[in-house]
């Protein structure tokens, strides 16, 4: 079968490349400890879960609006104000199966062949795959241990030309786990209301910050016509497998890309709609733990990594990410993720997996229990201890 060009300009995500391969191996008998999916090891809420079962019940399992449930769009703009700062009404949300459709509706409603997207770099790999397949121009825009992660605001008024559409920023940041500071984000809106380009600000960790403040770029005055939030459920409520997301936007975006929701999904499951609701309305507790689990887990992950002779860790303010730098091992990012997992058992990505930018670093999830952190730690330092570069 001949294929689309466009499909070779596609990616998948290491994350899952490596699950697989981590999988297989134990189902060989061998013993995995897997560091390298981003999911919550939490389960959904049981309040969620039960709103789910009363609205299955209730018959919420027909068609609803391409743009989500009036009552959940009008829920999430109230929230978002709320919440983040952002200045939105429903008419600017639209809810999807999941936050990944936004990424493309957004993408596929605004850019042209030859558009310029600029991508900071290490970078969630599904941004730069879209723009590949749109056949638009990808320009990284390196981030930097020694600036926390954070933006070069110089190297970024270097790379706009004429050609920049669309900036995308992560904060906090997949995979370093980097928050972007007020003053840069509104650095980025001077760049971008001169320049005339769009800002697709993905927050889906946004609830997940443990040193200072998070702010939403959908927040910094004069964006709300040029900036699409990204946001949803998965990480924040460990949904992950109940496909929630959903845009904030201006009001001219709201109708092209509920066209391409008609066009795709048609909506999104009206049941699960009702419990994201819940989610939103019911109480905090069960997030508010999950936060205090993943802050005792940041400390102790990091805390090891740095114990560990050939390998130094960025202290990472936000979402549930280590970046440790291993260049002092000797190998490379993807020989020592591949010899980690064939040799020690501890599955985690190489740092390229998310961009050229990302060699020298691994990418480590710690959504896992303190034990299985305990022992993927103690077979990283195994591993090392008897495979040093040779002097």
């Amino acid at each position: 079968m001949r294929l689309a060009q466009r499909m070779s300009r596609m990616t998948t995500a290491a994350s899952f490349d490596m699950l697989a391969r981590g999988k297989a191996l134990e189902a060989q008998g061998r013993s995995i400890v897997h560091l390298g999916i981003g999911e919550p090891d939490f389960d959904t809420p049981a309040f969620i879960r039960k709103a789910a079962d009363e609205a299955l019940e209730a018959g919420w399992t027909h068609y609803g609006p391409a743009t989500g449930l009036p009552t959940l769009r009008a829920l999430i703009a109230r929230t978002w104000r709320d919440r983040r700062g952002i200045p939105c009404e429903a008419a600017n949300v639209v809810v999807t199966p999941g936050a990944k459709p936004i990424l493309f509706f957004t993408m596929l409603a605004l850019l042209e062949p030859g558009d310029e997207v600029i991508i900071p770099s290490p970078a969630f790999p599904t941004y730069a795959s879209i723009a590949g397949m749109l056949d638009a121009r990808v320009v990284p825009l390196p981030l930097r241990e020694e600036q926390r992660f954070t933006l070069d605001l110089d190297a970024l008024r270097a790379r706009i030309t004429d050609r920049t559409r669309l900036l995308i920023l992560n904060s906090p940041h997949n995979p370093t786990g980097a928050v972007l500071p007020r003053e840069q984000l509104e650095a980025v809106r001077d760049l971008a209301v001169k320049h005339d380009f769009v800002v697709l600000a993905d927050e889906i960790y946004g609830d997940m910050v443990y040193d200072g403040a998070f702010t939403s770029m959908g927040s910094i005055d004069r964006m709300a016509d040029r900036c699409v939030v990204v946001d949803g459920f998965s990480k924040t409520y460990a949904m992950t497998g109940w496909r929630l997301g959903f845009g904030i936007m201006p009001e001219g975006l709201v109708k092209p890309i509920a066209t391409l929701m008609n066009n795709s999904n048609s909506c999104t499951a009206s049941f699960v709609q009702k419990a994201g609701e819940a989610a939103l309305t019911g109480p905090q507790d069960d997030v508010r733990a999950m936060m205090a689990e993943f802050a005792l887990r940041r400390r102790h992950v990091v805390d090891g990594l740095n114990a560990i002779p050939g390998v130094s860790c960025f202290d990472p303010p936000g979402a549930f990410y280590a970046f440790p730098r291993v260049t002092g091992t000797g190998l490379t990012s993807v020989q020592l993720a591949d010899r980690l997992l064939d040799e020690a058992g501890v599955v985690t990505l190489p740092g390229t997996g998310f961009g050229d930018e990302g060699e020298g670093y691994l990418r480590l999830s710690y959504a896992n229990s303190i034990a299985n952190l305990d022992e993927g730690l103690r077979r990283i330092a195994a591993f090392l201890r008897v495979n040093q570069p040779v002097a």
